[in-house]
């Protein structure tokens, strides 16, 4: 029976966030309107744990900025086909996965993004799951988009706050923090949500959190297959619980250049350039088992990959790619997870640049 490999799209698939692109060049000082609304996203998914709300909802937060600058389905479309960047080798990687096991691509996305990375990758779009959204279908009044606009302007002038180490609840971040978090709950439960407009709150669900996890449970269902047999490559806070799930059922959890959320609930960290690496993974995975994958990372170096019986053609690209040192690749323990965080998040922002890795 195939193994099911099941991969996350922005950071293990392609360098692009795709939502903070489009915000960015659709929306004036787009780039701060979306890194405080995610930072804000990450305050009520990990920290005051909002109910009905998790990781990711940043999508949907984000949409009704998106509609009062005249953002369209069609110019979603266009600019994700236009702008896509993937990450090194991953069409080589999914093809082999695809040849190996039954492979899907879980994101939290726009589907307008997904459909783009499909056309480009010839993976099919039926094994997706993402953020489903037709925004030509909401209507917006001239005054909401007025009242839009100059709220997108108060948030954009906000400080970008960072999240101390170990935060458990709001009484962990400065007053000035706290403040700011107090106008973004008035703007998006107060001001917001009583636009007409702020009905795609309730009409677009995007998939992050415990939506990652139940696509899992559904591809592993398609495929005939179980929990155990899964492989699951994320990098994000909108992987926390896929990770999670995937664990606790014996199957592989792997960070892909993850930040502190990603590594902290993952059980190998990969710091690499290329996706040829999780390749490599997914063959032992899938060939040899898990317990095999864990023995290769943990000796894990040239002589190891050659002697194992990882696929030549992989281990020649991957070779070729880092011809002298290999990228870091490691079990992750409690010892070693604060360093491999930090390496990790630095090592991400290197290959997708400060602005999209400091994202959570």
């Amino acid at each position: 029976m195939k193994k099911v490999f099941i991969s996350d799209c922005e950071g293990p698939i392609s360098k692009n966030d795709n939502a903070f692109e489009i915000t960015s060049t659709s929306v004036p000082n787009g780039d701060k309107l979306f890194t405080v609304i995610s930072r804000y996203d990450d305050v009520l998914a990990d920290v005051v744990k909002r109910p009905h709300y998790k990781a990711g909802d940043t999508l949907k937060l984000i949409l009704p900025f998106l509609k009062a600058y005249g953002v369209t389905d069609r110019k979603m479309q266009e600019f994700s086909a236009q702008n896509l960047v993937l990450t090194q080798n991953a069409r080589e990687t999914l093809r082999h996965a695809r040849r190996i096991t039954h492979a899907f691509i879980v994101s939290t996305s726009y589907e307008h993004y997904i459909k783009a990375l499909c056309n480009a990758l010839h993976f099919p779009y039926k094994n997706t799951y993402c953020t489903k959204l037709h925004i030509d279908k909401l209507h917006m009044p001239e005054k909401e988009k007025t009242k839009l606009k100059k709220i997108a302007q108060e948030i954009a002038l906000m400080p970008t706050f960072e999240i101390p180490a170990n935060t458990k609840s709001l009484t962990d971040f400065s007053e000035k923090t706290r403040r700011e978090i107090r106008r973004l709950d008035e703007i998006f439960w107060k001001e917001v949500i009583d636009m007409e407009s702020s009905r795609i709150f309730s009409e677009v669900n995007p998939v992050g959190g415990s939506e990652k996890a139940k696509s899992i449970e559904d591809a592993v269902e398609r495929s005939s297959a179980k929990l155990a047999d899964v492989m699951y490559v994320g990098d994000s806070i909108t992987d926390e619980q896929a990770f999670r799930l995937v664990k606790e059922n014996g199957g592989l959890a792997v960070s892909f250049n993850g930040n502190e959320y990603a590594v902290e609930n993952a059980e190998i960290a990969v710091l690499s350039a290329t996706s040829i690496v999780t390749a490599v993974i997914a063959d032992v995975f899938c060939r040899f088992g898990k317990q095999q994958v864990l023995r290769l990372v943990e000796k894990w170096s040239r002589r190891t990959l050659v002697e194992s019986r990882v696929s030549r053609t992989l281990l020649g690209i991957l070779f070729k790619s880092y011809p002298k040192q290999l990228p870091k690749v490691k079990i992750i323990t409690r010892e070693n997870m604060e360093t491999l965080a930090r390496e990790s998040r630095e090592f991400r922002k290197k290959v997708r640049g400060e602005a999209i890795g400091r994202l959570g």
